[in-house]
């Protein structure tokens, strides 16, 4: 029952995303804004940049916060949105943190799903380029996640995220960026970073992965050269 439950969540979700119709300039909610999406006072939030253009396709980032995080701890993608042209939804786990019961069958994905169709029928989404990401805790579901579901996330951004929890099937060939710090004493590279990039590369997905001289958090310029990978931007020199 739940592996059914959760493919027709993907499914309908794509789905919708498709048929949806297009929303007219004066209801765009540019900026920032929460979803709604719940009155349990975890929610989400929205970006939608300036530059955005009703009827044109843009990029979609899914954004996943840490442990007992909250989508308000994404907002320096909110810059980057309006800099690099692409929409943000930084989604707010149901509990202290992603997939308390099981990763894919629980409450967290069901609202994922839910955020997924109401912004797809707010903007116009390129199927493209649409990307699910977290750091730490949101990092290592993300992955299991978007693995599960690489048909429908086609980029993964994997930010000092733990060891690879092998997910319920895998669809898709998403490409994926890993970046880990050398010093991460909360989730040591060796364990994971480096680990899952190896069994990943053996398994024959396409990764970028950086390693940096820090710890657990991501420096600034390292979150925007992920962001350029997953928009196919060139690297700058």
């Amino acid at each position: 029952m739940p592996c059914r439950f959760l493919v027709s969540v993907c499914v309908a979700a794509a789905l919708v995303f498709t048929m949806a119709p297009a929303a007219h300039a004066q209801e765009v909610p540019y900026g920032q804004s929460r979803l709604g999406l719940s009155d349990e006072g975890r929610d989400g939030t929205l970006y939608i940049p300036k530059s955005y253009q009703p009827g044109t396709p843009m990029p979609l980032l899914i954004m996943l916060h840490g442990f007992s995080g909250w989508g308000d701890n994404q907002r320096s993608l909110f810059g980057l949105a309006e800099d690099l042209g692409f929409i943000v939804i930084t989604p707010e786990s149901r509990d202290i943190t992603w997939g308390k019961e099981a990763p894919g069958f629980d409450q967290d994905v069901r609202y994922i799903g839910a955020a997924f169709r109401h912004v797809g029928s707010v903007v116009n989404i390129d199927f493209a380029r649409v990307a699910l990401g977290g750091q730490s805790d949101g990092a290592g579901y993300a992955l299991t996640m978007g693995l599960a579901y690489g048909n429908t996330f086609n980029h993964l951004i994997v930010l000092a995220g733990g060891g690879l929890i092998e997910p319920i099937r895998r669809q898709g060939q998403p490409k994926i960026f890993i970046a880990h710090g050398v010093k991460d004493s909360t989730m040591p590279i060796d364990v994971s970073g480096r680990k899952n990039v190896a069994l990943l590369k053996k398994d024959g997905y396409d990764v970028t992965y950086h390693e940096h001289e820090g710890g657990h958090g991501t420096p600034r310029d390292i979150v925007r050269e992920s962001i350029e990978w997953f928009l196919g931007k060139p690297k700058a020199d």
